[in-house]
């Protein structure tokens, strides 16, 4: 475990990193990138799934408005939370997001850097970025629409409109609204784990894919797996188990 805006517990079959500003509803700070982009080293180095999350009931109310009012242009162009958003996204194993209560601003745009995303009904998620000056410039203007398409994208974006855990079910930008989303996205991590780790990153690459470039990338992902060990291994048991029944 590592102490800092950034609490993470390594566990056997999924890594859980937890915002851990719970006095600033979690804002997303310097700290907080630097601790991402360090999480991310690791990931990248040793695949796990990833659970994020945040402390005292709250995802992330958004990102540290003290500091972004000290921003100038050379920051904006460094794309500080963007490019350690884009990382998250990146990683080789799936990424899921429990979000509870605020996730707003670049809380939202963390989540929408996850693979799949559950909320609690106390979700409130939304980018009101433009009634503080700014748009939402890491990631929201691209990974929304990506989500739940252009439409609801400008609807959100320009007018800076909150929404709630059933309304973002509905408009498909989580998975499921749960009671305790924490435990849900953990035993989805437990789950992905199960299975076998080259073709979940495979199947990952695969729906990052521009749409151009399939079928070929599925057939060329499908090509390296039917040569693994894995594959012949976890087969001839399920081969061996129908045969026993």
């Amino acid at each position: 475990m590592t102490a800092g805006a950034l609490r993470v517990e390594r566990h056997d079959a999924y890594v859980l990193a937890t915002l851990d500003r719970p006095e600033r509803r979690n804002a997303i700070d310097q700290a907080t990138i630097d601790d991402l982009h360090a999480l991310c080293a690791e990931l990248e180095a040793s695949p796990a799934p990833l659970v994020l999350a945040g402390a005292g009931g709250v995802f992330a109310g958004g990102a540290d408005i003290a500091q972004l009012r000290d921003r100038r242009a050379d920051d904006a162009l460094r794309g500080i939370n963007a490019t350690a958003f884009a990382r998250v996204h990146a990683l080789p194993m799936p990424v899921i997001a429990a979000l509870e209560g605020f996730a707003l601003g670049g809380g939202a745009e963390l989540a929408f850097a996850a693979d799949i995303r559950f909320a609690s009904p106390t979700l409130r998620l939304g980018n009101p970025e433009p009634g503080l000056g700014i748009l939402a410039a890491a990631g929201a203007t691209w990974r929304l629409p990506e989500i739940a398409g252009h439409g609801v994208a400008a609807d959100l974006l320009l007018t800076a409109r909150i929404v709630d855990a059933d309304e973002a079910l509905r408009l498909g930008i989580v998975s499921r609204v749960v009671d305790d989303p924490l435990a849900e996205a953990i035993a989805a991590a437990e789950q992905i784990a199960s299975l076998d780790a080259l073709a979940i990153q495979a199947t990952k690459r695969a729906l990052a894919a521009p749409r151009a470039e399939h079928p070929r990338i599925d057939c060329e992902e499908q090509a390296v797996l039917f040569e693994s060990p894995e594959k012949e291994r976890r087969m001839t048991e399920f081969l061996e188990r129908k045969a026993r029944r």
